[in-house]
């Protein structure tokens, strides 16, 4: 996975997230060489859900292969985006109980953690195991703080993908999926007019936020996205204006389920001809493939199409999972050995594939990399693809502006107040330290 022209895109949102985003000083110093006990680790995630467990099960069993003699402990919690996982995680690091390794999205997410100086940094491991050399600069620009890396990144995500079922579009009349917001906004009416169907599925609370993030970078265009994350940004904008009305209208034509739905009951109500679209993260892709019980077996082209989301074509919004290394974790040795298995060639390939995403190192086995994956290592390694960084995701909004706008989602989700909802995201960017 080559990575060539984004180069400037990348690193100006790389800027923004990890040096503008917050003035604070990181734990600095060398790698903290603590306890080497190998006979354990405890591996932190929220990867419980169909395609994403299955991958980490893949791992898992390479690492204990290699790694006879520690026992291997998922402490995964369920919650999809990690919500409820880091709410446990902050008690543990705050009582100082940190598991041996925790997963963090790249980008400003893992910014409080340096901040509170609650991992390490990892230079020491990337050299005794040559890892500058295989994942793209751009990416370790992303997970370093003052030239320090700070996590062992596996893959590398899509969260602007638009999934769709091609039965239900030819029976509202749909001849293309949507290429615009404007163009969305109108095949969702069709569906509703002219099928029992449901537009738009949605699953928990956050993944409204999903669709906010994918609506606003549809309207605003990638250059006026990323400019939202820079310091002094224009929330308060007729554009924003404008996006945050679409996202309103959106609305009218979904169904927002209970919390405990998450995401894989939205985006199953598409693969089984219940609902015509969904907008999620190709993580999807594993669960739809994915072979029983955790997956369900479906046929692209035949059960689901994708796109990329409404007015985003060319644009890759784009994510991370990496593991860190917490100061005082209990079996350091064991970790050190979890982060070799997450940084190795052999471990990426066993995960991505069930996973949905493709690797975060260069020298992947392309030939495993299927349908949907097969296309997103293209556009990845088009030299004129643009980045957009996922807020909800990580990459560009710090914990406490992550919240805010989840706050501000969740009031007009109750109250439909475009005005009230635009308020809230002005604030949120305003209290962010950015």
């Amino acid at each position: 996975m080559r990575v060539r022209a984004p180069r400037r895109r990348w690193t100006a949102v790389a800027t923004v997230t990890m040096t503008a985003a917050l003035a604070v000083s990181a734990c600095g110093g060398s790698d903290d060489k603590g306890s080497n006990d190998t006979s354990q680790v405890e591996v932190f995630s929220w990867w419980t859900g169909p395609g994403e467990a299955d991958g980490l099960a893949a791992m898992q069993a390479d690492f204990e292969k290699k790694n006879s003699g520690t026992k291997f402990v998922n402490a995964a919690i369920a919650g999809g985006s990690g919500t409820q996982a880091q709410a446990v995680l902050a008690s543990r690091l705050q009582n100082r109980k940190p598991p041996d390794s925790f997963q963090g999205h790249a980008g400003a997410e893992l910014l409080d953690y340096i901040k509170a100086g609650q991992i390490e940094p990892l230079d020491s491991f990337y050299g005794d195991n040559n890892l500058k050399s295989v994942y793209p600069q751009q990416l370790l620009d992303q997970i370093s703080y003052k030239g320090k890396i700070y996590s062992v990144p596996v893959n590398i995500h899509r969260s602007n993908v638009l999934w769709y079922n091609p039965g239900i579009l030819k029976d509202a009349g749909i001849s293309a999926p949507p290429a615009t917001i404007a163009d969305f906004i109108t095949a969702l009416k069709a569906v509703k007019d002219k099928t029992k169907k449901v537009p738009l599925s949605l699953g928990a609370q956050w993944t409204a936020d999903h669709l906010l993030e994918n609506v606003l970078l549809g309207d605003l265009g990638t250059d006026a996205y990323n400019a939202l994350w820079k310091p002094g940004a224009d929330w308060s904008s007729p554009a924003v204006t404008k996006a945050l009305t679409d996202y309103a209208e959106i609305m009218k034509y979904t169904t927002l389920e209970a919390a405990s739905t998450d995401w894989q009951g939205a985006a199953k109500a598409v693969v089984d001809g219940k609902a015509a679209f969904n907008i999620m993260g190709d993580w999807a892709y594993g669960y739809f493939v994915g072979s029983a019980p955790n997956g369900l077996g479906k046929k692209l082209d035949t059960d689901f199409k994708y796109a990329p989301s409404p007015g985003t074509d060319g644009t890759y919004m784009w994510l991370s999972d990496s593991f860190t290394l917490p100061k005082g974790a209990p079996h350091r040795g064991g970790a050190l050995a979890w982060l070799k298995e997450v940084s190795s060639k052999e471990g990426q390939d066993l995960f991505n594939p069930k996973k949905g995403s493709v690797p975060a190192r260069k020298d992947a086995d392309k030939s495993l990399y299927k349908g949907y994956l097969q296309y997103a290592f293209e556009q990845w390694n088009k030299p004129d693809i643009k980045l957009a960084g996922s807020f909800w995701h990580g990459v560009n909004a710090s914990k406490k502006q992550h919240t805010d706008i989840d706050t501000a989602v969740g009031l007009f989700l109750q109250n439909k107040d475009v005005a009230k909802l635009q308020q809230g995201l002005v604030s949120a960017a305003k209290n962010s330290g950015q």
